[in-house]
């Protein structure tokens, strides 16, 4: 286990697993494509697997990993998936093993050097490292009003590697050889309480009941609702996402 692992998602890993919205099928197609074999894949922060899931059909075997036992416990997929508590920074996996290293909103959490030795390691030679993530959720403009208040409550409570996402990795010192991504976006058709229980796994959120022993969003729910509308009808909500590639060449 790494001593730096700042687990900001145990207590809230089984709102996590649930709330979550899924990536895009055309980031995984674009993956599929762009990986030579698709023998063994390793996805270090699998938090409860919700990307593993779409890794799977991919690949021959996933090896997915995260340092949080909580959120391993919530993780499923099918039977070629093997999800083990190991951190960013290691794995059990042997010398250039890997084909594929698939990095889903994680990256920012790890000690990026010590990760990227360790992608050096274990994958081959025309490996690929992918790391993605998306950015703040944005909403139909007629929920603007009703949702800052509870923005800017949470705001403060963000771990300070939020803004890591904020700048989409940009100054990351990314090894091997880089290939241009698509642009990608994440949607979600979700009504009022699918959102709403996407709030409360914010990592902010919690920190913020910790400090104040209130819930930031049973409080501003009332408003929020109100500007719904019907708590049943659905709309559209988007993530813009940046995604990162690099191929390991020959040794």
């Amino acid at each position: 286990m790494n001593d730096s692992f700042k687990d900001h998602f145990s207590a809230v890993a089984a709102q996590y697993a649930q709330a979550r919205p899924d990536y895009p099928s055309e980031l995984y197609g674009w993956i599929e494509s762009i990986v030579m074999v698709h023998g063994l894949a390793w996805e270090p922060g699998c938090g409860s697997g919700q990307a593993t899931r779409d890794l799977a059909p991919i690949f021959d075997r996933v090896h997915a990993t995260d340092p949080s036992a909580a959120q391993i416990a919530q993780a499923h997929g099918p039977s070629n998936v093997t999800f083990r508590v190991e951190p960013g920074e290691a794995t059990t996996l042997g010398d250039g093993t890997v084909d594929a290293v698939c990095v889903a909103q994680a990256l920012h959490w790890f000690d990026q050097s010590k990760c990227f030795a360790e992608c050096a390691r274990v994958l081959k030679p025309g490996g690929v490292l992918l790391a993605w993530g998306y950015q703040d959720m944005i909403a139909p403009s007629e929920l603007d009003a009703a949702l800052q208040p509870f923005r800017d409550a949470i705001e403060p409570y963000w771990p300070p590697e939020r803004r890591l996402i904020d700048e989409a990795y940009r100054d990351f010192a990314f090894p091997f050889d880089w290939i241009e991504p698509p642009v990608f976006e994440l949607r979600a058709q979700w009504n009022l309480a699918r959102m709403l229980g996407y709030f409360s796994s914010y990592s902010a959120t919690k920190r913020f009941i910790d400090a104040n022993g209130s819930d930031p969003v049973a409080a501003h729910a009332t408003a929020i609702a109100q500007a719904w509308g019907d708590p049943e009808q659905i709309r559209l909500l988007r993530w813009p996402m940046f995604v990162h590639a690099r191929r390991k060449l020959e040794d």
